[in-house]
């Protein structure tokens, strides 16, 4: 770098950035070394918790780390295993898991409410379902519903696999919520998913008398104002929305229970701030779902907050999905596929993904792909699925997929989320190199939901790096 090296230290190398140089880093560092020399700092781990290999003091360890001795052993260093980096982590770990627990029992000390199981209503609502719950669902039912009857707010995480009914699970929540006498909110991330969510509520629950309204941001003024009404005076027992429900007009009567879908997708900020319509004398239960896949190590230090409960099997009659990874020049092959498949009355996805972050040239992608599709497959119907649509728009070419008036949806990743069509059982993803793990899951989740075999075909662009490669093995690989 043309600057001297310390002859009786290792240089060290900092992240930089514009207008920072590493001479100026290096002269702060050694400065604030010096400074704390003098004053000696607080170390504030007690020594007798501190493994042995670990009871380097913290201000030794800052020094060695910083200006280490020129005899270092540099692999040990570079791998992040040399005692002194390890005493630094184990801090920063145990301080991120106090905060965690400092959370959760500042929210245990809040004022929850106390809902208590309509033993009848949960009877009736079970009775008109056309399947028996699963095992697990009943067992996270139950885990739930036990949380609810105290008076301390609920903080539950539940995970399931894409397709393995969580969303009974939340309406069981929901009418837990209503049957006392409050209300329950179920916070979406795309209005095809709320729109989805609000038709299966109002199927399952109206006939019970339970009352759901729709705010996502396409609802209408007149529509949006009398949902308003409804759920301030409390005709409206359960709202489900987009990010439309924190909106400051959005006012409840008695907000009980908030559960959010698909949790990564909203920040912990947008959670308080739902949780924030509640009554300001109690905070209402929260339940977050997720099918991405977390770690058990990753839930308990992401959401140390949050208990967790796990749906582990899949609903009978499910068939597993068959992954294969095909080359982009065999599309062809694919087309002819999807000819016959259609012929046998399956329907299929086609998710166009890009390079390019832009909306509009996915958009445009999308269009071109549903108008080749159409014209070497001019006897079958195709719709199209994007985010530039009007939202009426999307929802009705989603209806007529549903009915079985489409064969096969072009679409871009909007349709990642929750969409349930049991018919289709194909699903072909382009550039499925240029997606996140948890995205591909979630998009080969939308076939396998019926009873007909399913295949999900990762359509990728050559060359394909190593990289690349490993991760699409990996999903082809696991379920």
């Amino acid at each position: 770098h043309g600057h001297t090296p310390l002859s009786d230290r290792l240089t060290p190398i900092y992240p930089t950035t514009k207008g920072l140089q590493q001479t100026s880093m290096r002269k702060l560092v050694v400065r604030v070394l010096h400074d704390t020399q003098s004053t000696q700092l607080h170390d504030w781990l007690p020594t007798n918790l501190l493994p042995a290999k670990l009871s380097t003091p913290l201000h030794a360890a800052l020094q060695y780390l910083h200006l280490p001795p020129a005899d270092a052993p540099v692999a040990q260093l570079l791998e992040g295993k040399h005692p002194a980096q390890q005493r630094l982590a184990f801090e920063e770990l145990v301080a991120h898991h106090l905060s965690l627990l400092r959370l959760r029992q500042q929210q245990k000390k809040e004022r929850g409410i106390a809902l208590n199981k309509n033993a009848v209503l949960h009877q009736q609502f079970l009775a008109q379902l056309p399947f028996a719950l699963t095992a697990a669902q009943q067992r996270v039912t139950e885990e739930i519903l036990q949380d609810l009857q105290k008076n301390e707010p609920m903080l539950r995480l539940v995970q399931g696999d894409v397709g393995s009914g969580k969303t009974v699970v939340a309406a069981l929540a929901c009418l837990q919520a209503a049957a006392n006498g409050k209300q329950a909110a179920l916070m979406a991330p795309t209005e095809i998913l709320a729109t989805q969510h609000f038709a299966q509520f109002t199927q399952w629950l109206e006939p019970l008398g339970v009352h759901c309204v729709l705010l996502t941001g396409s609802v209408k003024t007149k529509a949006r104002r009398e949902a308003l009404e409804k759920l301030c005076d409390g005709t409206a027992h359960i709202a489900i929305g987009t990010q439309a429900l924190f909106q400051d007009d959005v006012q409840f009567q008695q907000l009980a229970v908030v559960i959010t879908d698909e949790q990564h997708r909203f920040g912990v900020r947008q959670r308080l701030a739902l949780q924030q319509k509640g009554e300001q004398r109690s905070i209402p239960h929260q339940l977050v779902m997720t099918a991405t896949p977390i770690p058990r190590t990753l839930a308990m230090s992401a959401y140390a907050d949050l208990d967790c409960s796990v749906i582990d099997e899949r609903p009978p009659g499910r068939t597993p999905i068959q992954t294969v990874i095909i080359d982009n020049q065999r599309r062809d092959e694919i087309i002819t596929r999807l000819r016959s498949a259609c012929a046998e009355g399956k329907q299929a996805y086609w998710v166009c993904t890009l390079i390019e972050e832009s909306d509009a040239l996915q958009c445009q992608a999308a269009e071109a792909t549903a108008l080749a599709l159409q014209e070497a497959l001019p006897q079958l119907n195709i719709g199209l699925v994007h985010g530039k649509q009007k939202p009426a728009e999307k929802n009705a070419v989603m209806a007529a997929f549903k009915n079985g008036d489409i064969h096969i949806l072009v679409a871009t990743t909007v349709i990642e989320v929750g969409v349930d069509v049991p018919n289709a059982s194909l699903m072909i993803i382009e550039n499925p190199e240029r997606l996140g793990l948890a995205q591909l899951h979630q998009l080969r989740g939308r076939v396998g939901r019926g009873s007909t075999a399913s295949h999900c075909v990762l359509l990728y662009s050559t060359p394909l790096s190593q990289h690349a490669k490993q991760r699409l093995t990996v999903l082809r690989d696991s379920d």
